[in-house]
């Protein structure tokens, strides 16, 4: 099993996309990418800590590779929103991409490069950040698998090509 870390707004429904990969046989919402050291929702919400809402995603390489975790995250929210994603505004929504190897990192950094000169984003400027995955505090109990608890996963669907 390896890990996966994506930032890209609120985790509750890039939490409730990754889970219906197979292939993915665990998700974690938290916080990452910070100074605060275990952080509450109510600190990140107050936007002073630097971190951001992230998904830690267990997956098994043989059954879903990175580079289809990445594809799932680029299609699923807007990479040229600083510090945005819909009406959530504010640092702990910006887009990154947490590497924990350098293999991580390179296919990272291509598909962003290659995402960057597509039809899609050819005059707008990605802004998604790349970084080495430092600590990752688990969020509070009651935002992991939010949607799911409340019976709207079923609205979220993974958007494919």
């Amino acid at each position: 099993m390896e890990k996966a870390t994506f930032a890209a707004g609120c985790f509750w429904g890039v939490e409730a996309i990754f889970r219906q990969l197979e292939g993915v046989t665990a998700t974690c919402v938290g916080y990452t990418g910070g100074i605060t050291e275990n952080p509450t929702y109510e600190e990140i919400c107050a936007d002073k800590t630097a971190h951001a809402e992230a998904v830690e995603i267990t997956y098994d390489p043989a059954r879903i590779s990175y580079q289809d975790l990445l594809e799932v995250f680029w299609q699923q929210h807007n990479p040229t929103t600083l510090n945005r994603q819909g009406p959530d505004i504010g640092a702990q929504y910006r887009s990154a991409i947490f590497y924990h190897n350098l293999a991580q990192k390179e296919a990272a950094q291509i598909s962003k490069a290659l995402l960057q000169q597509s039809e899609i984003y050819r005059n707008q400027p990605i802004v998604t950040e790349i970084s080495a995955a430092g600590t990752f505090y688990k969020a509070e109990e009651y935002h992991q698998q939010y949607l799911e608890k409340r019976g709207f996963s079923n609205y979220v669907k993974v958007l494919t090509k």
